[in-house]
């Protein structure tokens, strides 16, 4: 039998550095009272790598994609699954059947879920979410999200007011900080007094939370972080927050792409510049001729070119269209061929498409 070639473009996961970074962090939070909920939409519910994530001591799997999490409770992952995105009302059925805990923000919705509770003889629960300044989901009234507490805990017989949470870096940029974490923790403790009873979660936020852990500075009150790229990349924490993270692996998903061309090729396009297939008027700069590469890869398969990472010395990345990765390998000090498999490491968005996209095959070490 002939043995069939390997096919590219390939997304290289390795299960064992997933295992270790999410311990590692897993671990760091425990040790400050602070559970965490596995996010696992940014490698699309991939289930070899969310069984990592259990292995590693996850309390929860959270996805803002309810189908992900569906999938993974009929594929034997246990751990209770919390949705992370406002609930649709088109999907209450669904999430009372499958999923255990939502983030919500809206009355109507809430009212919705008792009901599709009391008819499936089914529980849910529920964490409230409290806008800091971020100006994503979430009450900017303080005193309206006390009300919708005690409404929950008061008046909805099937959905159980597990706690309150926040939002932060998403959409507005906003950092957390104990100052702002410190305010949701106040509040937290309002309806704890109101209702005569502890919160059983005070959800302080995602990865962008990690640095006050790190610190040593986050409110002892929060016990729980929805995080995601801080255990899978651990890049933006590097490279944004300045933190030191040579501890984690950066390199457990590693995109290989084969080359299909190689030309010396002028730099500025010839002819009158117009717009690219994406709508867009890209700015050149004229280096003269340079040897450039082509990989069978593009914008369809990782979305963004400039948050992949070329791995070999002396390449640049040019640019890219739909099926086409672009590059420059005139400063490369190795030969370049025909056939060649180019590896690139990469920053979320690319982690988000490639682990998505049907084109590009999955390969787990």
């Amino acid at each position: 039998m002939i043995k069939q070639k390997q096919k590219y473009p390939v997304l290289q996961i390795d299960l064992n550095k997933i295992y270790e970074n999410v311990k590692c962090t897993v671990d760091l939070c425990n040790e400050n009272g602070i559970s965490i909920a596995g996010v696992v939409k940014g490698f699309n519910g991939l289930f070899p790598v969310v069984d990592q994530f259990v292995k590693a001591g996850c309390k929860y799997i959270a996805s803002s994609r309810m189908d992900q999490m569906i999938k993974l409770k009929e594929s034997g992952i246990n751990l209770p699954m919390m949705l992370i995105r406002i609930p649709m009302f088109s999907e209450i059925d669904e999430l009372v059947e499958y999923i255990d805990i939502s983030l919500n923000s809206e009355l109507e919705i809430l009212n919705q879920i008792e009901k599709v509770c009391e008819v499936q003889g089914k529980r849910h629960g529920v964490v409230l979410m409290f806008d800091l300044g971020d100006l994503r989901e979430g009450f900017v009234d303080e005193d309206e999200f006390v009300d919708l507490a005690l409404y929950v805990e008061n008046n909805l017989q099937n959905v159980d007011l597990l706690g309150v949470g926040t939002n932060l870096g998403c959409y507005g940029s906003i950092k957390p900080t104990e100052k702002n974490l410190g305010r949701l923790c106040d509040i937290a403790e309002k309806i704890e007094e109101r209702i005569g009873r502890k919160l059983d979660i005070i959800s302080g936020g995602a990865t962008s939370s990690l640095p006050l852990v790190i610190d040593g500075k986050i409110p002892k009150r929060i016990n729980h972080l929805r995080i995601g790229e801080g255990m899978l990349l651990a890049k933006d924490l590097d490279d944004l927050w300045k933190i030191d993270m040579s501890h984690m692996h950066q390199d457990i998903f590693v995109l290989k792409a084969e080359v299909v061309e190689v030309k010396d090729k002028p730099t500025y396009p010839i002819g009158e510049i117009f717009i690219d297939a994406f709508g867009k008027r890209p700015i050149y700069e004229d280096k003269g001729i340079r040897k450039r590469a082509l990989l069978a890869v593009g914008k369809q398969d990782f979305g963004l070119p400039d948050k992949l990472i070329p791995q070999k010395q002396g390449v640049e990345i040019i640019g890219s269209s739909s099926d086409h990765l672009i590059i420059d390998i005139h400063d490369c000090n190795e030969e370049i061929k025909i056939g060649d498999i180019l590896d690139f490491h990469m920053y979320y968005p690319p982690m988000l498409y490639l682990s998505g996209s049907p084109y590009v095959k999955k390969v787990y070490i």
